[in-house]
């Protein structure tokens, strides 16, 4: 896996996280949904890099 991939997965799952705090400590429901929308984006993304990764490496052999 590339130096690149392992950064967006991480930056990715930083987003999540910081969407759960946000989501987790929002006083109002707007905040609350967008908190939710990141935790959602940056789960999918993750998901969506590793699945790359190992589609890139099954064309290989």
């Amino acid at each position: 896996m590339s130096g690149a991939r392992v950064f967006f997965i991480v930056l990715y799952g930083f987003l999540a996280l910081l969407g759960l705090v946000m989501a987790g400590i929002a006083q109002d429901i707007g905040i609350s949904i967008f908190g939710w929308g990141l935790v959602a984006f940056g789960v999918l993304n993750a998901f969506r890099t590793i699945g790359a990764h190992f589609d890139d490496a099954a064309k290989a052999h």
